[in-house]
């Protein structure tokens, strides 16, 4: 997720300059389903401005659609904030308490795709984070890493790289200024399973 001073982050949305076609994507429409078990959110922030703490949340929920032209893309993701995992049991504890998180009032953030735009390897998403009653526009770069059938499974399978970053204070999740950096870079791995009956 990629935020600017708009605040933007790093998701998936085609824009077209012309009529992009479905072929330019080389997925086949339908809707797309998360592969759990290949897909994963990371994040980094910085602690004192000198050292790197990563984390990831394991409760992630995904959907892709795919439709006639890349301008009807969708994506949709949803993340639970309590599964939030650093490492260090105590410090997921602080960072879901209501000093940072507030998992209790902020159990979830989401995000929805507005817009999909580029070509071959090399995309970008836009859409609308939402963290607790807070939402701002946010875009990834994505890089379409291949189409390829599983053998496992018969389906074809994508995968995407997406990264950006958001602002802390954007979201009104302003505490520790001087001890954890406002930025928070995202970085997420993500696999999709094709329709029912595709197989590129």
């Amino acid at each position: 997720m990629s935020n600017d001073n708009s605040t933007d982050v790093t998701a998936t949305s085609v824009a077209t300059s012309g009529a992009s076609s479905v072929s330019e994507l080389p997925l086949s429409p339908g809707d797309w389903e998360l592969d759990r078990l290949h897909s994963a959110a990371n994040f980094t922030i910085r602690h004192l401005g000198i050292t790197k703490v990563r984390g990831r949340f394991t409760g992630l929920e995904a959907a892709l659609y795919v439709g006639e032209t890349a301008a009807d893309v969708r994506v949709s993701a949803e993340i639970a904030l309590a599964s939030v995992d650093t490492g260090n049991p105590d410090r997921d504890a602080h960072t879901r308490s209501a000093d940072l998180l507030d998992v209790e009032k902020r159990p979830t953030m989401t995000f929805r795709s507005t817009r999909v735009s580029g070509a071959g390897e090399d995309w970008t998403m836009e859409g609308d984070l939402a963290i607790g009653d807070v939402t701002r526009p946010v875009s990834f770069a994505v890089d379409l890493g291949g189409v390829a059938v599983s053998p496992l499974d018969q389906r074809e399978h994508a995968g995407f790289e997406a990264t950006g970053e958001i602002r802390r204070s954007d979201f009104g999740l302003d505490f520790g200024t001087g001890l954890l950096s406002d930025v928070v870079k995202i970085h997420l791995d993500m696999q999709f399973i094709g329709p029912q009956g595709q197989d590129g």
